[in-house]
């Protein structure tokens, strides 16, 4: 998916297309179907690996594959998600949902702190 395609998606999305995470991040994102109501993403993130910063314009139902521990980071550096320390049930290993709903994100990096790939299957959806 090319950045001008991307540019025609929304209008009203305030960051740049080339920070989609198809196009900053596309060792770690993979397009499986793309259409006018939505957009469906494989990511996979191995341990130890980082992404580039990105975001993820609309908001998603992810599925999880495999699971594992991971920091969300503001483009600064600055955590604004550490999975290993938190209290949602559904990051628990134990506990945790393997379908959760995502809201758009901002400029991020993800980072796989844990053991095993983060693997998953995200369902964008474009329209209302």
């Amino acid at each position: 998916m090319s950045v001008d395609s991307i540019r025609k998606m929304s209008t009203t999305f305030p960051w740049p297309a080339d920070l989609d995470a198809l196009v900053a991040a596309p060792a770690q994102h993979r397009l499986l179907l793309d259409n006018d109501r939505v957009r469906v993403l494989e990511t996979r993130i191995e341990p130890g690996e980082r992404t580039p910063v990105h975001t993820h314009q609309w908001p998603a139902v992810n599925h999880v594959l495999s699971w594992s521990a991971f920091l969300r980071r503001a483009p600064d550096g600055a955590v604004l998600l550490d999975t290993r320390a938190s209290n949602d049930s559904r990051r628990s290993d134990q506990k945790r949902s393997p379908v959760f709903w995502g809201e758009p994100l901002a400029p991020h990096t993800l980072e796989n702190v844990g053991t095993t790939p983060l693997h998953l299957i995200s369902v964008e959806l474009k329209t209302p």
